[in-house]
């Protein structure tokens, strides 16, 4: 892509060559009769990051974008068009059968050496950027009280534990109503299982429970290392053993966690290396520039994430499924190739069950901001991961057990994914949006990018990066890139604070529990 220069002349984008639309640049958009610099002009009104056919298109002709097919036009479009919806049939997925595997997995670059972060060590060898008190819920049942304990514990003890970041209770709507043997519920199960042991909670398990629920703490925590050697009434509480009524499950919960305080109090960040970094990537409220600076930005330091040793993660399945055929090249081994395409059919599969395709996942907010289908919206998703070679894909709800560029599968909703990344053991969260949203997570920094300035301009108090820079000619991607990784070392460091963190800007934790409800 070509810098462009910052000025207010009609500008559109086209990302390869074999594109036959552009993207407009212009806020709020371009008038009909506009003529841009090459001399194509508009039949009609379009507005800003929505699509302008570049030549006449006859109709069943491929529309073209990201040099992929991303639908076919129902009738014939005038060069200057404004490409909608409408115009549009969307092509079938790729097939799953044939795919090519690990043909071209590419190269990882020299290796950065000497970038570091301040973070805090745990037992396990993992490293947190943050030092946080966690305790884990077994059933939606005990939340109330909970979130009555870590009120008063945030106003009561939590200042006199100057090292501890916060107390955050994991609360979420399993546990209990459920069936339990079904086998989907190994899912949810073991998402809690893992997110209990992320690396920012210091390797303390607490959990609460109620008593007569389906999922009891032993199937969170069998032969757990993390309570090895201690009693159960050092890190477990069920309320129906409270002889004293609320306040005296209140006195018991607010002791466990002091107890755990004065532990972690004692713990301080020490100078690691930046391998210790494990990254998971999102996106949410995305537009058509999402594809063109936030996310091939997040892929540019993708790929100095892996230079340096450190782990990164992308996700989102039905924001993979229609670049399948682009990402299964570029597995380390055909075993990670044929792993991707294990994920790609169980979605398809879990989509049927509930008589939705991938389509479903596109949103009037997408539609807005000019992604006309979830073909296009999955090319730009999948910018984020880069050129690395795909190094391993785990399964919702696990836990990576190595380094370099990761699939994570998840479902595309944000607030399961980030859930599932937490449970796959990220220790920073960067997220890119070009509608705009204050999603964010207790348990990670999270790092909001914008995809444009006028965004970043407009919540100047919750963009914490502006990638509409690129479009503008301020930076190129690769300085954007950067840019990105050295706010990863700042923010896992403790440097400098997330918006989200400042304004403590939490979404509740979303399980993905394909498993009956009883």
């Amino acid at each position: 892509m070509h810098l462009i220069d910052h000025r207010d002349s009609p500008r559109y984008i086209k990302l390869h060559p074999q594109d036959n639309v552009g993207v407009v640049v212009n806020e709020p958009g371009v008038a009909a009769g506009t003529a841009f610099a090459d001399g194509l002009t508009t039949v009609e009104a379009i507005p800003q990051s929505h699509k302008v056919s570049l030549v006449d298109l006859r109709q069943g002709a491929e529309v073209v974008r990201y040099g992929e097919v991303i639908g076919y036009a129902l009738q014939d479009i005038p060069a200057g068009s404004w490409i909608t919806e409408a115009l549009l049939r969307m092509p079938e997925p790729p097939a799953l059968d044939n795919l090519p595997k690990a043909t071209a997995p590419g190269q990882i670059g020299e290796p950065l050496e000497g970038y570091t972060f301040e973070g805090f060590r745990n037992p396990d060898g993992s490293v947190g950027t943050r030092n946080i008190l966690a305790v884990t819920t077994t059933v939606q049942c005990v939340v109330g009280v909970l979130d009555h304990c870590v009120e008063r514990v945030r106003k009561e003890i939590l200042p006199r534990y100057p090292h501890v970041d916060d107390v955050v209770p994991l609360s979420h709507s399993y546990g209990c109503g459920v069936a339990i043997n079904a086998p989907d519920a190994v899912i949810p199960i073991r998402t809690l299982h893992n997110i209990s042991r992320n690396p920012n909670f210091g390797g303390q398990a607490l959990v609460i429970g109620l008593g007569c629920e389906k999922l009891q703490a032993s199937q969170l925590m069998p032969g757990d290392d993390l309570t090895a050697g201690q009693n159960e009434e050092d890190w477990l509480f069920r309320l129906q053993d409270s002889a004293n009524g609320f306040a005296g499950m209140v006195e018991q919960i607010m002791g466990l966690i002091e107890v755990r305080l004065e532990v972690l109090d004692q713990r301080r960040r020490e100078t690691v290396p930046a391998a210790e970094l494990v990254v998971g990537m999102q996106c949410g409220g995305s537009d058509a520039f999402s594809g063109i600076t936030a996310n091939p930005a997040l892929g540019v330091a993708a790929d100095l994430l892996v230079r340096a040793g450190a782990t990164v993660m992308f996700s989102e399945n039905t924001e993979v499924r229609d670049g399948i055929h682009l990402l299964t090249p570029r597995a380390a081994t055909p075993e990670v190739a044929d792993a991707l395409i294990r994920e790609m059919d169980w979605y398809d599969r879990y989509l049927e069950r509930g008589m939705a395709d991938r389509s479903a996942n596109t949103t009037p907010g997408n539609k807005k901001g000019g992604l006309n289908n979830i073909v296009e919206k999955a090319m730009g998703s999948i910018a984020k991961s880069g050129t690395s070679p795909i190094a391993g894909v785990i399964a919702p709800g696990e836990k990576i057990r190595g380094k370099g560029l990761y699939f994570a599968a998840t479902p595309a909703s944000d607030f399961i994914c980030g859930t599932l990344q937490l449970a796959a053991g990220m220790n920073l969260h960067i997220f890119t949006t070009g509608r705009g949203t204050p999603y964010g997570l207790s348990m990670v920094p999270v790092i909001k990018v914008s995809t444009r300035t006028q965004l970043a301009e407009r919540w100047p108090d919750l963009i914490d990066i502006d990638a509409g820079r690129v479009v503008s000619g301020r930076l190129s991607l690769e300085e954007m890139g950067w840019e990105i990784f050295q706010c990863y070392l700042d923010v896992a460091s403790g440097r400098r604070q997330t918006w989200a963190e400042r304004h403590r800007l939490h979404n509740d934790l979303a399980l993905f529990n394909p498993a009956p409800v009883t």
